[in-house]
Order: C-alpha cells, then structure tokens, then sequence
C-alpha cells in the first residue's frame, strides 16, 4: 500500500507559502501588495516565503513599474500547479482515510 502522506510537499508545510500558492491557483497572478493584504503578513514574511517558492521554481517573480513606483508580481509555473495541486489531493486524500476512520 502506498504512503497516503507521500505526496505531501515540505515546501508548502507554512502557513504563508500555502496562502501564497492559494491565491495564485485561482488567479493569473498577484502583486506584492494583494499578497500581504491577503494574507495578513509582513512585509518580511512575504518576501522571504516567495523568495523560498521561487528558489524551487513554483513561482516566478515579475518585476515592472507603474506609474513610475515598482511592483512585484508573482504567478505559478507550471511545475508549482502540478506540485500544489498534487499536496491538496494528498491532504485531502489523507483526510478522507483518517474520517472514515471515525
């Protein structure tokens, strides 16, 4: 029998890079800014968890100015979906098992 937990993906074990990689499965991408508000999260914490997802290649970083002030935008690549949506099934999967159980 396979290890239901094995697909559970260390990279997204916290509870910022979860929300990071949340906002950008449902959207085409979203800006420093977004992020922060959404999450409640400083300016630190964003920064160092994106930097953490874009090392591992599951986010990539866009940099531009509009109307002369910087903005940082940041979208899932391919590769970060496939992973995020591979940790959701096995969280899930690991819940079904566990409330069947019950």
């Amino acid at each position: 029998m396979k290890n239901i937990i094995s697909n559970i993906n260390k990279a997204f074990d916290h509870r910022i890079r979860l929300g990071i990689m949340s906002v950008l499965m449902v959207n085409e991408y979203a800006d420093f800014t977004t992020l922060k508000e959404l999450l409640g999260a400083t300016d630190g914490n964003i920064a160092s968890h994106v930097k953490a997802l874009e090392k591992a290649d599951y986010i990539k970083v866009e940099k531009s100015f509009i109307d002369r002030k910087p903005n940082t935008r940041y979208s899932a690549t391919k590769s970060g979906r496939q992973d995020f949506q591979k940790h959701i099934d096995a969280i899930e999967n690991l819940l079904k098992k566990n409330y069947k159980k019950s």
